[in-house]
């Protein structure tokens, strides 16, 4: 199917996501995660209206970069290792995995501006999940003050692949209860407004727990 037809299905879920939690569907921004898909479905994702796309390797980013340019607003979501900044920090707007301390002096020291930063939770738990666990959130972002090239603009989390919705509902809940304690804090330097979380299986759940970004590859893009 064309993106344009994945879009009109998953714009209807999130409208009907968002009306069962009261807040408005225009609250949510799409990221069409790319990192599976040609340049070419890249660019449909974009005429199709999705301007948000995410990639989670250094070599997918800079292909689709080097054609698509400025025209999309990129999101590198995947784990990022500390000698791959410079490869992409320059090139993408915001980055959903920050989750070490390493990691943050490298994009200080390599960005050429303040970039939005999702500091990575790993509410599950999982070990086979990257992430801070939730008691760590807090201490961490207050550690960040000392970069002036980061700014903590949310949060991200991964939940578990299950069809238990319970679980699922959970783990997004409780995102969304660390950003509020972290919102509290009140430092410039992490506004942390936004909750990247939900993604093709699980998206309509996170919605009606408070996400702001939700990433979709599959029901959007394809395989």
């Amino acid at each position: 199917m064309r993106v344009s037809e994945n879009l009109a299905v998953v714009q209807t879920r999130i409208t009907e996501a968002a009306t069962r939690s009261g807040r408005k569907a225009e609250d949510v921004k799409i990221i069409a995660v790319t990192k599976y898909v040609s340049v070419e479905r890249a660019q449909e994702a974009l005429e199709a209206g999705i301007i948000h796309l995410g990639e989670n390797r250094d070599e997918g980013l800079n292909a689709k970069h080097e054609i698509i340019g400025e025209k999309a607003v990129w999101h590198f979501i995947g784990s990022l290792q500390t000698r791959k900044v410079k490869a992409v920090i320059n090139k993408v707007d915001y980055i959903h995995s920050l989750d070490r301390e390493s990691l943050a002096k490298e994009i200080d020291r390599r960005a050429d501006k303040p970039i939005n930063c999702f500091v990575q939770v790993n509410v599950s738990g999982e070990k086979s999940k990257h992430g801070l666990e939730l008691y760590e959130v807090a201490s961490f972002v207050e550690a960040m003050h000392v970069y002036q090239n980061i700014r903590i603009c949310g949060l991200m989390t991964m939940a578990p692949l299950t069809d238990d919705r319970d679980l699922l509902r959970n783990c997004f809940r409780k995102l969304a209860e660390c950003r509020t304690h972290i919102q509290s804090l009140n430092l410039s330097y992490a506004p942390c407004t936004e909750l990247s979380m939900g993604m093709s299986n699980d998206y309509e759940i996170a919605i009606e727990e408070g996400a702001t970004m939700i990433r979709i590859g599959t029901a959007l893009v394809g395989e």
